[in-house]
């Protein structure tokens, strides 16, 4: 059984029991969240496909924690100018857990 979420403007096929990372909320560990915008679930009794979304269908998700990806380096250079620049970036992500997937 899987289900295919919007959350962020990207897309996730997610199972349950999957570890997922999500935009970063300020939510505590061991919270829930749910995702009400479900594009296709898959189950016993076959696929259903929203138009945009499935009526009915959500998923929820218990939280995790927060992560920090991995470091994205920027690096600026003027040629010729003698000038350079370096700095790095490192997203913030909410690590959650699917629990259950509804309106299969």
């Amino acid at each position: 059984m899987y289900a295919i979420i919007v959350d962020g403007g990207r897309q996730y096929k997610v199972e349950e029991g999957q570890v997922l990372d999500v935009d970063y909320r300020d939510i505590t560990k061991g919270d829930a969240l749910r995702f009400e915008k479900v594009l296709a679930v898959s189950g016993d009794n076959g696929l259903k496909l929203g138009s945009p979304a499935v009526a009915g269908a959500s998923v929820s998700a218990e939280v995790v924690g927060a992560k920090q990806g991995e470091k994205l380096v920027v690096q600026k250079l003027r040629k010729r100018k003698n000038s350079r620049r370096k700095t790095g970036h490192r997203q913030l992500y909410t690590r959650v857990k699917i629990s259950k997937i509804e309106g299969a």
